[in-house]
């Protein structure tokens, strides 16, 4: 195979993968890449001044990721999820568009939700039993 050959065929290739690449950040649905990282079916929003927690369950384990009512810009925000009788899995910092997610194995037990973007936060007692 000559230089000129192998040259072609590596353009085609680069060109090939930055083709998928746009494709890939334009795709329809890239909005919800951020619930993307919870397995299962969502189960419970729990919706706040500035944001959201969203709840997923999938075989005894149960996912948490808190949603900014405006991502974009890095704001304090956190996620805690804790299965009773054990202790919080907790997920905080300054994020731009999510805080978790954290999983806990709750099995058949219930679970605490807390959740806070910037002053705004919201608290449940023992849900999801």
């Amino acid at each position: 195979m000559d230089s000129g050959a192998i040259r072609r065929r590596l353009a085609l290739g680069m060109a090939v993968l930055a083709a998928s690449g746009l494709l890939a950040l334009a795709a329809p649905g890239s909005a919800d890449a951020a619930t993307a990282q919870c397995a299962g079916r969502k189960v419970r929003t729990l919706s706040f001044s500035t944001g959201a927690v969203q709840l997923y369950k999938r075989n005894g384990y149960v996912c948490a990721v808190t949603l900014p009512e405006n991502p974009g810009h890095r704001t304090a925000m956190s996620v805690s999820l804790q299965a009773r009788g054990t202790r919080p899995v907790v997920d905080s910092g300054q994020y731009a568009h999510r805080a978790g997610p954290v999983t806990v194995h709750a099995g058949h037990r219930c679970v605490r939700v807390k959740g806070a973007v910037g002053p705004g936060s919201v608290s449940t007692g023992w849900i999801l039993c």
